[in-house]
């Protein structure tokens, strides 16, 4: 079990460089004689006092703000105090050496990275969600998943969690009381409408993954990869995405050798493109390069974006793959050049209509549907354009929510089988409930604590 160290931490919370204000802060139990000394005066719980910052030997460091925050009525559920001043390397630096070494008799030490939101989850102020939720607001990059990020710290998908937890305890709790009484099994199975409850229960499961399957899209991005053969314009249609010259564009076939990336943003959703060189069949040895590298990038995107000459409609997307992890990759098909189009030779129009869920057509030179593509691509990813994420999740919270989903569902067929098997039933459900545990943190996992806490920042 992962245990928490009890000697007072300190650090700077502020990001390293010149800025309008820095802040120093330190968390331990019962700081009050530190603060004394550091400071030479008692400070007022939750109160603002402007002084002055001096060393061991009486000179000032600098001016500013300090708060005393008493336990338990803290970020870390510890006294904590904080030292505003001003911002900068060297003034910041001074004065947390000033603190360490004033707080060096009491052991503090500089805190590692995350370590105040580890002792606020340590002391019940904050779950996992919440701690991540911090991580996440940091990084941001757009507005949509600050915006998410903020109703995953208020608690908006602990809420969710917790609510499914409460109904499996529940279940848990009925199911193991009657495994005494084997004989009242099947009275037990009718009698509480355990049927009914657990298909209540799949429903809700699935609501929760679609949502959480859509937020973490706002956090982690969508990685596309645009494919097709030389010159379909796959290379236009990048530049035309992004509404600048990013790929080198010319009639000659094989201009792309090698994978072009950008990122972009969709309505909040962060987007990485990568343009490709064409798939065909070569004895050009740095073609063949280009080309491998092209199946690589397939191979770690969420969705491919095939492109086609709207004229010749002809897809190489299967032959290449199919030697590959990418077989079942999501896929939508781009009928480019549509400018070029005929009447008679538009796929659009009557015997050679080719419309379906997965078929655009666009003209990259004219910038014609190219809204409607760039919606095909929020559509995939469960967000329509104004849309706003009621939390956001990691990969992880999708990984957990879908074990405990499955954990549920063989639960559900032993209760639906003819001798309910509640001994088999009862250890599902506890899997479930061990899942759903693992997302909010109620449970022991001392590396999973380990690898969420050690990607924050210094101060957090």
């Amino acid at each position: 079990m992962l245990e928490l160290d009890a000697a007072p931490i300190a650090a700077i919370a502020t990001a390293p460089g010149r800025g309008g204000i820095g802040v120093i802060r330190v968390s331990g139990k019962d700081l009050r004689g530190f603060v004394s000394l550091l400071l030479k005066r008692e400070l007022v719980p939750r109160h603002a006092h402007y002084l002055p910052f001096v060393n061991e030997s009486g000179a000032v460091i600098d001016q500013g703000i300090a708060i005393f925050f008493q336990a338990p009525h803290s970020y870390t559920g510890e006294d904590v105090l904080e030292l505003q001043g001003h911002g900068g390397t060297a003034v910041m630096q001074r004065l947390l050496d000033c603190v360490l070494s004033t707080g060096k008799p009491v052991g503090m030490r500089l805190a590692q990275p995350g370590e105040f939101s580890l002792r606020a989850y340590f002391n019940d102020k904050i779950d996992l969600v919440q701690a991540e939720a911090i991580d996440d607001l940091i990084g941001a990059c757009s507005q949509a998943a600050a915006e998410a990020a903020v109703e995953s710290l208020k608690g908006s998908f602990s809420t969710e969690i917790y609510a499914l937890s409460a109904a499996l305890v529940e279940l848990r709790t009925l199911v193991e009381a009657t495994l005494d009484f084997p004989e009242e099994e099947i009275e037990f199975i009718e009698k509480y409408q355990v049927l009914p409850r657990l298909k209540v229960l799949m429903q809700d499961f699935d609501t929760l993954l679609s949502t959480t399957e859509q937020s973490q899209f706002l956090s982690v991005g969508l990685k596309i990869t645009l494919v097709g053969e030389p010159n379909v314009g796959k290379s236009s249609l990048m530049n035309a995405i992004f509404g600048e010259d990013i790929s080198i564009v010319t009639e000659m076939a094989g201009t792309t050798r090698d994978n072009v990336k950008e990122n972009i943003t969709l309505d909040g959703v962060p987007v990485t493109i990568v343009d490709t060189a064409g798939l065909r069949i070569t004895d050009d040895t740095v073609e063949k390069i280009g080309i491998k590298r092209s199946l690589t990038a397939v191979e770690a995107c969420d969705l491919i974006l095939d492109v086609v000459d709207a004229r010749r409609p002809k897809s190489v997307l299967k032959t290449f793959l199919s030697d590959t992890a990418a077989t079942n990759k999501p896929v939508i098909t781009v009928h480019n050049k549509i400018d070029l189009l005929t009447n008679d030779t538009d796929p659009r129009n009557g015997e050679n209509s080719n419309n379906s869920t997965t078929n655009y057509f666009v003209s990259a030179r004219d910038q014609i549907g190219l809204g409607t593509l760039k919606q095909a691509i929020l559509d995939f990813t469960g967000r329509r354009l104004g849309d706003k994420s009621p939390w956001l999740a990691r990969k992880r919270h999708v990984v957990a929510i879908k074990e405990a989903k499955h954990h549920l569902k063989l639960a559900l067929e032993c209760a639906c089988h003819d001798n309910a098997i509640l001994d088999l039933m009862a250890e599902e459900l506890r899997l479930s409930h061990q899942q759903l545990g693992s997302i909010t943190g109620n449970i022991d996992a001392d590396e999973l604590l380990g690898k969420i806490f050690s990607s924050f920042c210094i101060g957090k």
